[in-house]
C-alpha cells in the first residue's frame, strides 16, 4: 500500500514538474518575443528618424538613383504648375538596389569612399550628396568651398591680378552670338522645342524687378583671363561679377526685371574675412528684400574650383561652361529650393543636354550649408564653369540660363494668372 502511494506521489510530482517546465518555457518564449517586439519598434523608430534627418532620405536618394524624367514626373504629381519635359523611363533593378542600399546603410554603391566613410573621421558619407545628376556627371568630382590662398586677391584688396586685368567695357561685349539649342539628330526621340513667346517685346515686368543676382565670392576669376597665372584664379576687376552682369542684362532683354549686385566685399567690408562671405552677402539679400517686396528669384553666382575637363561641355560645336546647382541642407525648407533648382536643371537638360552637371546637396560638413537659401524658396547657388574656363564660355552659359529662367518665370506667371 505504501509503495502504491509513493508511486502515486512521484507521478503527481513529475507531472507538476512538467507543468512548471512548460509554463517556464512559455514564459521564456513570451519574454523573448516581447523583447524582440520592443527592440524592433525601437529600431523602426530610429530608422524613421534617421530617414527624416539623413541627407540620403527617401526623396533625395531616390532622385539621385533614377532618371531625370522619372523624377520630373514625381515632382509633377506634387506641383501641378511644374511640367516635366523628360519622358519617364522604367526603373532598373540596379537603380532600385542602389536606392535601397543607400537608404538602409548610407553606403553609396557609386562612391567607394562611402564604404569606409563611417570609420574614418572627416569622410562622412553625408558630407555632400547628389540630388539630381546631369549628363556625364562625375560623381566623385564635386564643387568645394575652397578659401583662397593667404595674400591673394580674394582675401584682401590688393592681391595678385587686382590691377592688371583689363575688364571688358560693361562686361557684356563678347560673345556676340546668341546660343541656340543643338538640332536633334534623326536618332533622337526629342521633339523640336517651340519658340517661346516670352520675349521682351511681348512680356515685361515693366519697372518691377523680380530677379536678384549677387556674388558671395565676388573675385572668383579664371586662369585664361589673368595676366598672372601662377596664383589663385581671383581678380578684383575681371571676375564672376561680369557673368552676373551678363545674366542680368539678358534677363532684362527678355522682359524680366533684374537687379544685379556686384559688391566687392573685400573692399566694402572693413577687416574682411573670407570665412564670413555668406554673412556679408546675406545682409545684401536682406536689404534687397526690404527695399523690394516683388523680388521672386535669387541667384548667388559663383565660379567652381574644378578643372576644365569637369566643367566644360561642347554643344553644337561651341564650348560652354557647365553649371552646378548647390542646395544647402542647413535650411530646414531646402526641398523647396531643390524643387526650384530642379525646374531649371530639367529645362537645361532638355534644350542643352550636358550643360548642367546636376544638383548637389551640401551640409555644414563641407561648407556654409545654408547659402542664404532660407531667405526665399526660389533661391539657389549656381556654379558657372571652373578656373580653366574663359569669359566667353561663361557668357554663353549665362545667355542660356537667362533664356531658361525667363521661360520658367513667365510660365509661373501664366499659372498665377489662371488661378
Amino acid at each position: 500500500m505504501k509503495k502504491t502511494i509513493m508511486l502515486f506521489d512521484l507521478t503527481r510530482g513529475s507531472k507538476r514538474i512538467r507543468e512548471l517546465l512548460v509554463t517556464g518555457k512559455t514564459f521564456v518564449v513570451l519574454s523573448i518575443c516581447s523583447m524582440l517586439f520592443f527592440v524592433a519598434i525601437g529600431i523602426a523608430g530610429m530608422a524613421h528618424q534617421h530617414s527624416l534627418s539623413a541627407p540620403v532620405s527617401s526623396m533625395t536618394g531616390f532622385a539621385a538613383s533614377v532618371s531625370s524624367g522619372f523624377f520630373g514626373d514625381m515632382l509633377e504629381m506634387e506641383m501641378p504648375q511644374f511640367h516635366s519635359s523628360k519622358s519617364a523611363e522604367e526603373l532598373s533593378g540596379t537603380q532600385i538596389s542602389s536606392f535601397l542600399i543607400r537608404l538602409m546603410t548610407d553606403v553609396n554603391p557609386s562612391d567607394p569612399r562611402s564604404l569606409i566613410a563611417g570609420e574614418i573621421p572627416g569622410m562622412s558619407a553625408d558630407e555632400s550628396f547628389l540630388i539630381a545628376k546631369g549628363v556625364g556627371t562625375d560623381l566623385n568630382v564635386w564643387p568645394e568651398d575652397n578659401a583662397p590662398s593667404q595674400g591673394d586677391s580674394n582675401s584682401n584688396g590688393n592681391g595678385n591680378g587686382s590691377g592688371n586685368d583689363p575688364g571688358l567695357p560693361g562686361g557684356l561685349d563678347e560673345p556676340t552670338e546668341t546660343p541656340t539649342p543643338p538640332t536633334p539628330t534623326p536618332t533622337e526621340t526629342s521633339t523640336p522645342t517651340p519658340t517661346p513667346d516670352n520675349s521682351g517685346s511681348e512680356h515685361t515686368t515693366g519697372k518691377d524687378k523680380v530677379v536678384f543676382i549677387y556674388h558671395s565670392h565676388s573675385r572668383e576669376s579664371w586662369y585664361p583671363e589673368l595676366t598672372d597665372k601662377n596664383g589663385d584664379a581671383n581678380s578684383a576687376s575681371k571676375n564672376i561679377t561680369l557673368v552676373g552682369a551678363r545674366l542680368a542684362s539678358k534677363l532684362e532683354d527678355l522682359g524680366v526685371g533684374t537687379t544685379h549686385s556686384d559688391t566687392d566685399y573685400p573692399t566694402a567690408i572693413k577687416d574682411y574675412d573670407w570665412n564670413y562671405s555668406y554673412k556679408y552677402s546675406k545682409k545684401t539679400v536682406q536689404e534687397a528684400l526690404a527695399s523690394n517686396k516683388k523680388l521672386k528669384f535669387f541667384f548667388d553666382i559663383h565660379r567652381d574650383s574644378g578643372r576644365r575637363k569637369t566643367t566644360t561641355v561642347d554643344i553644337g560645336g561651341k564650348s560652354y561652361a557647365q553649371v552646378y546647382f548647390i542646395i544647402g541642407h542647413k535650411n530646414p525648407d531646402w526641398k523647396k529650393n531643390a524643387e526650384f533648382a530642379t525646374q531649371i536643371h530639367n529645362a537645361l537638360e532638355k534644350e542643352y543636354p550636358g550643360i548642367s552637371r546636376g544638383i548637389l546637396g551640401k551640409t555644414t560638413a563641407t561648407g556654409n550649408g545654408e547659402y542664404n537659401q532660407s531667405l526665399a524658396d526660389d533661391s539657389v547657388l549656381i556654379e558657372i564653369g571652373g578656373v580653366d574656363n574663359t569669359l566667353t564660355e561663361s557668357y554663353r552659359t549665362a545667355d542660356v540660363l537667362a533664356k531658361i529662367i525667363a521661360e520658367i518665370y513667365w510660365d509661373a506667371e501664366k499659372v498665377s494668372a489662371t488661378k
